[in-house]
């Protein structure tokens, strides 16, 4: 089998897996039509003249206006109880002395109690995703982005529906806007006048701010705008940054608090004054899905003019956000946009302290007509258009409004009634516009079945083709080349068939179904190869022979994806069944007896005998190891994130940055460790290549070893220096701190590109000592004459090779007069690919750990200590076979998949977009990317799937590390004394020195095909997790938690599938690429022998 048909046919198993993951995708995660229809005064939502109240007023629309001006200060993130009125402290509850965000925002209280009929607080009740982008969609629109919409949050586009800063340029108004530039992309020439300021910066606390403040009261004092919008976002970098429980936060909202006040001092009567948070934030200052917390935002209304008519309950209303949209347009004069589903806030319309209690309700009636006009209008328009909504729940809703619009007519008809049949009216339109938004929650929400069908069963065919290609591998002779070629050429022909189909109906082409056409046709012919196996003889078990123990821990890890509950504690369940499988282990080398060192049980293809010897450990060995990886695995779970469901539960400190303690002492104690656990990880692999041997070439890769990773080390602690106190530095070296965190990064990640590209230019680190005779051992026997020519001959030739080297530098070692002149020596082919794969990994990780905060060096430590601890485990209990088959257990694959996930819940993560680092996105980068998005999303991506990375690179560790581990075999002896002395003699002249990895060079087809199977294995235990996820997602779409853990989840598991598919095909690449240099180099070699 040739090295790149194990790299297509892999490639071609991901395309299967990819296609599966975007059908489902593109069924499971809908958006909603967006209807392009605009609101005009020209054309009223509904039959009937003008509303009561408008009727010969200038300038009206549906409804008079009642302001001519707005200031709407959008503080980011302010989360409701940040601006709840703290009263007397009552016994049980927090204090502002203990929580630094409570009663900062005094100014609202004090016009709360000294100007109730003016001023209004509401909680306001925010609509999931929580991400700036789409709460700025529903402000403005009115509308409910859908859950996929949340991808969109850095890379925002111009909206396209209806809206109020769209409606607010139809009528001529001065729109001036100052802060998040975000707005820029969503508005893209709406503004008279603007100031826009970079927001993805969540480390930078003050710019945004300072740069509003800067233009605010001028452009008030102008009094050119009419309507003024500023977007603060000190609030939400701060909760990002440190968290609401830190002093920073304390500061922030009291600087909010003087410029709420300042803008008050300057407002005139004819204003409205609106301070709202865009969503809350979590306990951790993070935001993006529905907990409590994060739906939880402020919104307080306030203008010079009474325009209450009550005072202010004691308890804040609970308010949809969505509401503040129709209830600014028709205040405003203006029409309410087209797709709007929010309810005005009918005491808004009251008309103050002397307006009759009739005419005040009225009032309120005929903004809510009005409203219910409106959405009756859109419900209307987009049932015709897409045919998602409920048919029966639509036909009861438009039954109650026709019932209220007519007993509103009805009562504008006759003479002054009394309240009661008014109230009812109300209350009617209330029941009305409540019952459209809920029925737009629940069917947008929509699905297509067949789609979801389709992908799972992709998935489900790919994960069957890993399965029994896996067991293909073995069998001498198997065509996977001319499978793998008539796969291709049925995929085309799919494709080709589909697009053909769509030419000849006119249709739009989808290139999802274009890529699930070829997916399709490219499964034919291994559908057909399984079905022809099924006739066999052989029984299922012996097809597919997974072990029962390991087959029991992935049913186990599969089926808790479909509860809610397990899924949020699968960060404790994963170590729970890490720690099972590897007492398995341990409990499996004790029954078969193989608590012993690997063996080799067949000679080798000269004939050259190969004993086993005394065992290399005692039976303690795989018990010790056991032990170690299990306390590891305990120590890395010392690193948790708590998820938003267990309230109970609490986070580890160790997560946050340096820069949020506020000790000194304690900051340097934590500095002095986490320098300690990177010099540590340096020395633990610079002693693993050295006791191997791989530190002695003078090759450019070994050559960066020595030095470019100290350099790398002192790097990366240099810049956690910087960046724990560069607030703390002087003012004359801010500049300079400034520079040195912006070139450290970037050095360091240049610097692990470098070792990278030399790892790939020269991977063969061996080094090379010639003698000036010739060769006084035995002679390589080849059945060709001249340099090989072919594969073949090469394939033959070098393992005589490497044995006569080994015997030329045993006879230089044991002898201290030597017979005859030496030739050649080498060191280092032995582990020749694994040395390449861990100096792969160092330099990946490197850049990784960069991305983290500090004390995750601790975590890194760990992961290459549980790593190493595992490889050995797991070499104890595979035996060696020097002709083939070669094999990786799948018990090993599992360990391996399962250590991954564990890794990435001990680094912080959690499968909730709340839980992203989005800081990784300015490492190297603090004054942020500009107009680029894909940086920042590779940099948080890294960051959020390194384990995912470093494992899938690192997974033919598993097929090389047992053929490593046979250098801890017998070794040179003293000769015995005695009767021994002949025996033991004969014995050392026959023994060899461990080949190790040459042994795989011995059968190169089933090297390859080991590989193979390697990555098949692996890609079926990724495989089955994220089907696993989208079943669970399909089958509990309806459920409650739906789009809070099972849609996370299945993004995350796809993202991270995606991620490890390319990482397993790196490494496997890798291996092949230092085969093919050692292949090239034995070929010089031989060429050098023979002249």
């Amino acid at each position: 089998m040739q090295k790149v048909l194990v790299l297509l046919f892999l490639a071609w198993v991901c395309f299967l897996y990819y296609i599966g993951i975007v059908l489902f995708t593109s069924g499971f995660l809908l958006t909603r039509l967006e209807l392009t229809n605009q609101s005009s005064c020209q054309e009223p939502p509904g039959p009937g003249s003008l509303p009561w109240g408008s009727q010969g007023k200038p300038g009206a629309c549906w409804m008079a206006s009642r302001f001519s001006r707005v200031v709407w200060l959008l503080i980011d993130a302010l989360r409701f109880d940040f601006a709840q009125p703290q009263h007397s402290h009552v016994p049980g509850k927090p204090s502002a002395a203990s929580l630094p965000f409570l009663g900062k925002l005094n100014s609202l209280q004090r016009i709360l109690e000294m100007q109730p009929h003016h001023a209004r607080l509401y909680r306001s009740q925010v609509d999931p995703p929580t991400t700036t982008m789409q709460r700025l969609k529903a402000l403005t629109t009115g509308s409910l982005p859908t859950f996929i919409d949340a991808g969109s949050n850095f890379a925002s586009h111009a909206i396209v529906e209806d809206n109020l800063i769209q409606q607010l340029a139809s009528a001529g108004k001065r729109v001036v806007f100052m802060g998040d530039d975000t707005w820029k992309d969503l508005f893209p020439g709406a503004f008279s006048q603007a100031f826009f300021f970079s927001s993805f910066n969540v480390r930078d606390l003050h710019t945004v701010d300072n740069g509003i403040l800067e233009h605010l009261y001028p452009t008030m004092d102008s009094g050119e705008w009419d309507v003024l919008i500023a977007h603060f976002l000190g609030v939400d970098h701060c909760g990002h940054k440190h968290g609401p429980s830190h002093p920073e936060m304390a500061k922030k909202l009291s600087q909010m608090d003087q410029v709420i006040q300042g803008v008050v001092e300057h407002l005139t009567n004819d204003t409205l004054l609106v301070v709202a948070g865009d969503h809350g934030m979590t306990i951790n200052g993070d935001h993006g899905g529905d907990s409590e917390l994060e739906v939880s935002a402020a919104l307080f209304l306030y203008s010079p003019t009474a325009i209450f008519s009550s005072v202010p309950p004691e308890e804040p209303e609970v308010i949809p956000q969505v509401s503040l949209v129709p209830t600014l347009a028709l205040l405003l004069g203006l029409p309410i946009p087209f797709g709007n589903i929010g309810e005005v806030i009918a005491e808004l319309f009251s008309g103050g302290t002397d307006a009759h209690p009739h005419s005040s309700a009225l009032a309120q009636a005929s903004a809510l007509h009005i409203n219910a006009q409106q959405v009756s209008r859109f419900l209307h328009t987009y049932s015709a258009a897409t045919q998602d909504l409920q048919v029966s729940e639509l036909h009861r809703l438009q039954n109650l409004f026709a019932k209220a619009s007519a007993d509103y007519q009805q009562l504008l008809q006759s003479a002054q009634g009394a309240e009661v049949p008014l109230q009812t009216v109300i209350a009617e339109l209330q029941q009305f516009l409540r019952g459209a938004r809920a029925l737009c929650l629940e069917s947008w929400a929509r699905f297509s079945l067949v789609r979801m069908a389709g992908g799972a069963v992709l998935l489900a065919a790919a994960c069957f083709l890993c399965l029994l290609a896996s067991q293909w591998t073995t069998r001498p002779g198997f065509p996977f080349s001319p499978l793998l070629l008539t796969s291709v050429a049925c995929g085309l022909a799919g494709a080709i068939l589909y697009a053909g189909l769509l030419a000849a109906t006119g249709l739009k082409l989808d290139s999802v179904i274009l890529g699930t056409a070829a997916a399709g046709g490219s499964l034919l012919p291994f559908l057909w190869k399984a079905w022809a196996g099924c006739g066999s003889k052989r029984s299922l078990a012996t097809q597919l022979p997974i072990p029962g123990p390991v087959l029991l821990v992935l049913f186990l890890r599969l089926a808790a994806f479909f509860s809610d509950s397990f899924v949020v504690a699968e960060a404790r369940a994963t170590p729970f069944l890490l720690g099972s499988l590897i007492l398995f282990l341990v409990a499996q080398l004790h029954w078969e007896g193989q608590l012993l060192p690997s063996k080799l049980l067949t000679t080798s293809r000269l004939s050259f005998s190969a004993p086993t010897g005394p065992p290399r450990h005692g039976g303690t060995y795989a018990l010790r190891l056991g032990v170690g990886l299990l306390l590891c695995t305990r120590l890395a779970g010392l690193f948790h994130r708590c998820p938003e469901e267990t309230p109970a539960c609490h986070s580890s400190p160790w997560l946050s940055p340096l820069a949020s303690m506020v000790g000194g002492r304690a900051k340097n104690l934590w500095y002095g460790v986490c320098v300690g656990a990177l010099v540590a990880l340096l020395i633990v692999v610079r002693l693993w290549l050295r006791r191997y041997g791989n530190l002695k070439s003078p090759e450019p890769p070994v050559l960066f070893v020595r030095w470019g990773l100290p350099l790398m080390a002192l790097g990366t602690s240099a810049y956690w220096a910087l960046a724990s106190g560069a607030e703390e530095a002087p003012p004359h070296l801010q500049a300079l701190v400034a520079g040195a965190s912006v070139l450290l990064p970037r050095a360091v990640m240049g610097l692990a590109a470098s070792g990278l590209l030399l790892l790939l230019w020269r991977p063969v680190t061996v080094l090379v000592k010639a003698g000036p005779g010739a060769s006084r051992t035995r002679t390589i026997l080849t059945p060709f004459s001249g340099p090989p020519t072919s594969q073949a001959d090469l394939d033959y030739v070098v393992p005589q090779i490497y044995r006569h080297m080994q015997e030329e530098f045993r006879g230089r070692l044991e002898r201290t007069q030597s017979q005859g002149p030496l030739t050649v020596a080498a060191y280092q082919l032995g582990s020749v690919y694994s040395a390449a794969l861990v100096t792969a990994l160092v330099l990946l990780a490197f850049p990784l750990l960069l991305l983290h905060v500090e004390r995750i060096s601790l975590v890194f430590l760990l992961l290459f200590l549980q790593s190493f601890l595992l490889l050995h485990l797991l070499a104890a209990g595979i035996p060696i076979s020097t002709t083939g088959p070669f094999t990786v257990p799948w018990q090993a694959v599992s360990a391996w998949a399962l250590l991954a996930t564990q890794t990435f819940y001990s680094t912080g993560h959690q499968p909730v977009f709340p839980a992203i680092h989005w800081h990784a996105a300015f490492v190297g980068f603090p004054e942020g990317h500009g107009s680029s998005t894909w940086l920042p999303a590779l940099l948080v991506g890294a960051n959020t799937f390194a384990s995912h990375l470093l494992f899938a690179v690192g997974c033919p560790l598993l097929l090389l590390w047992p053929f490593l581990c046979e250098s801890q075999g017998p070794r040179k002896r003293r000769k015995p004394l005695a009767m021994e002395a002949e025996t033991r003699g004969r014995f050392e002249e026959e023994e060899e020195e461990p080949l190790m990895e040459m042994r795989l060079r011995d059968a190169p087809h089933h090297f390859n095909a080991a590989l193979l199977q390697l990555g098949l294995k692996y890609l079926f235990v990724l495989g089955v997790q994220i089907l696993a996820c989208a079943l669970a997602a399909s089958i509990l779409r309806r459920h409650l938690m739906v789009w809070k853990v099972f849609a996370p989840k299945f993004i995350f598991e796809a993202i991270g599938f995606a991620v490890s598919s390319v990482g397993l095909l790196l490494g496997i690449a890798l291996v092949m690429r230092v085969d093919g240099a050692v292949s090239s180099w034995f070929r010089k070699l031989v060429l050098a022998q023979q002249t």
